[in-house]
């Protein structure tokens, strides 16, 4: 086949956009398949066994995901924003041991979104519907459920910390 005759028929194929749909189609399955791909929900943990000789883990976009070694080896990947990114684990001589695509998704619980105009809200329904915070949700949403979290906490550790305690 010359140059020209490939030049021609990649020509056609952009044009009718078959080589678009097979380079997404390519990456969909490369990020989404594999056995070494690390898939984890948003807000969810995973344990993952690595190699017992891990002195170093890297992750690429620690905003997408974080992981905490432990020991024998045991990986703890904790899914924080939608997407993908890598992990990186190496020994103490800096040798690469394992590079592992992380694959972070939606969330697993039954979650029912309300739109009220642009604004999102979230609301896991399992089995009653209760208030929740989802990446993407509306900012004043977002804060007044995140405000009444820490409420509770405060609440909860106030309270704790006090058990036992003379007045």
């Amino acid at each position: 086949m010359s140059k020209k005759s490939v030049r021609r028929d990649l020509s056609a194929a952009v044009r009718s956009g078959s080589l678009a749909i097979a380079l997404v189609s390519g990456t969909v399955a490369f990020a989404g398949a594999g056995e070494d791909t690390i898939a984890v929900a948003v807000d969810q943990a995973k344990l993952v066994k690595m190699p017992p000789r891990i002195a170093t883990l890297v992750v690429g976009n620690p905003l997408i995901a974080d992981v905490s070694l432990q020991p024998g080896g045991v990986v703890v990947v904790t899914g924080k924003g939608y997407g993908a990114t890598n992990v990186i684990a190496m020994d103490r001589a800096g040798e690469v041991l394992v590079n592992r695509v992380i694959q972070v998704e939606g969330p697993i619980d039954p979650v029912i979104t309300v739109y009220r105009g642009v604004d999102r809200e979230s609301y896991s329904c399992a089995p009653t519907c209760q208030r929740r915070i989802t990446l993407g949700d509306g900012e004043g949403y977002f804060k007044s459920v995140m405000d009444q979290a820490d409420k509770l906490n405060e609440k909860a550790t106030g309270a704790s910390s006090t058990v036992g305690k003379a007045e």
